[in-house]
């Protein structure tokens, strides 16, 4: 039987596998192709520079080891590194490795365990905001789970994500996207995951990055042909975190090469976190493929806090700030500010500091004033709530009715304008406005909102209905 380059890698392949770990295995040695066999030198194709630097650094041993029981102690080892065609040449180009940087397993003597399961991640390219040489995690070791508490509106989401946390790639849970309005706290609870994580698993490689800057570091790695390095990098990661994902939208080459970061991290049992401000079945331009694999695993929604949940928000702030409020002041704030929680928040800190500056007392009449003020100069996100009071006010009916089954064509039309204007002026969820409006199904409030722009455009007075509720949201 003739010898050839693919029986030799093979026979190396068999004995690498029974000495590494699995994970290990498949990242850095599958990808590998023999090329061809001169001599007692074996020429391989390995897929980027940082590929091949990563083997020497970490794998040399094994590979001095498999190849000199295959070839003899004459043995070399020559690696060609695939190029990234990113010019639009039509054929892909290829790059030896000069022949003084060729590996000679013979006559390299690099000590480097077999089994080494955590070796030093070293960063393929300058990569913004991570300069050292070991990956930090770029985590705020501030947002814990021991802050984020618990409520109604946030239940699902933080019991999956302690289950994440203490078993991250190893729950159906993957990926989790965490979805929800503005300041919420999203990026908070993807946070306290990561931190909880490095804290149980000090070994693993967590990451969190914005999608705002993981799309510039794409841009950058095309402009610098390291396209390759790029996903090489991010496919090392065993939790990835992503913040504010709908900003891939419209980005198609973004899109790209997240999709293979995705799968190979989801098909090495990776753990990929991700935030948005809406569900997946209202991204927009976003590619089909990707959304498909946003809802393998569960999506969990943030929603704005209760009453009994936003009082217990305050009083975690107070205790943490060393601050002590009247309960009745506490309760006034949380009865007024219903929004988010950053807002709630903001608003405390602005009536202690009032308070402090002014050397005044906190009372009702300060804190007042205090939640006008900040109400008032706030951006304010209309709730759904508030939507269907100025609805149900506009038409003469209570909110009872508003929400109730009948079929009635002027109580049906009413139900349809609460919803479209819950679409248009909040980011919740198609399912949450039809949860909260007469508990229906995100199909009926899709169907709502379709039918509300037909009858504008066809109907004068219900055209009418649209400008005059729209005039009363907008003050």
């Amino acid at each position: 039987m003739s010898i050839t380059a693919q029986s030799v890698w093979d026979n190396c392949l068999e004995f690498i596998k029974d000495n590494i770990q699995p994970q290990a295995y498949k990242t850095w040695f599958e990808p590998i192709i023999a090329v061809k066999l001169t001599d007692n030198a074996l020429s391989v194709q390995v897929p980027s520079k940082f590929f091949y630097e990563w083997l020497e650094e970490h794998y040399v041993k094994i590979l001095k080891v498999s190849l000199t029981k295959e070839l003899g102690e004459g043995a070399k080892l020559v690696y060609i590194i695939k190029m990234e065609n990113t010019y639009g040449n039509k054929q892909p180009f290829t790059e030896k490795i000069p022949s003084s940087n060729r590996t000679s397993v013979k006559s390299q003597d690099v000590d480097i365990p077999l089994n080494n399961k955590s070796p030093e991640l070293r960063n393929p390219f300058v990569i913004p905001g991570i300069r050292n040489v070991k990956i930090e995690s770029q985590l705020n070791p501030n947002y814990s789970f021991e802050n984020f508490l618990e409520g109604d509106s946030n239940r699902l989401a933080r019991s999956a994500g302690l289950a994440v946390s203490n078993k991250p790639g190893g729950t159906s849970f993957n990926p989790l996207l965490i979805f929800g309005g503005v300041g919420l706290g999203k990026t908070h609870l993807a946070h306290a995951i990561g931190v909880d994580i490095k804290d149980k698993y000090p070994e693993k490689t967590v990451l969190y990055i914005s999608a705002e800057k993981f799309t510039q570091q794409y841009i950058d790695a095309v402009k610098k042909n390291n396209r390759n390095d790029f996903i090489h990098f991010y496919q090392i990661i065993d939790v990835l975190i992503i913040d504010d994902v709908q900003f891939f939208s419209g980005k198609t080459g973004t899109q790209d090469v997240f999709f293979h970061i995705f799968n190979h991290l989801h098909q090495n049992g990776k753990q990929v976190i991700l935030t948005s401000d809406k569900a997946p079945v209202d991204m927009q331009d976003i590619e089909q493929r990707l959304l498909s694999r946003f809802k393998w695993g569960l999506s969990a929604e943030l929603q704005t806090p209760d009453f009994e949940t936003r009082v217990s928000i305050l009083k975690n702030k107070l205790y943490r700030d060393g601050v002590e409020m009247p309960e009745d002041i506490i309760e006034y704030v949380a009865k007024n500010i219903k929004t988010n929680v950053r807002e709630l928040e903001g608003a405390i800190i602005s009536l202690i500091a009032q308070s402090s500056f002014n050397k005044k007392e906190i009372t009702i009449d300060l804190a007042r004033i205090i939640v006008e003020k900040f109400v008032k100069n706030t951006k304010r996100e209309v709730s759904i709530d508030y939507i269907q009071k100025v609805v149900s006010d506009y038409f003469q009916m209570d909110i009872d009715t508003l929400q109730s089954k009948t079929r009635k064509r002027h109580i049906v039309q009413a139900r349809q304008l609460a919803m479209f204007f819950a679409k248009k002026f909040t980011k919740a969820s198609l399912a949450s406005i039809g949860s909260q409006i007469g508990k229906r199904d995100h199909a009926t409030v899709l169907h709502a909102c379709k039918t509300v722009d037909n009858l504008s455009s066809t109907d004068k007075q219900f055209r009418k209905y649209v400008e005059d509720i729209t005039k009363k949201l907008s003050i």
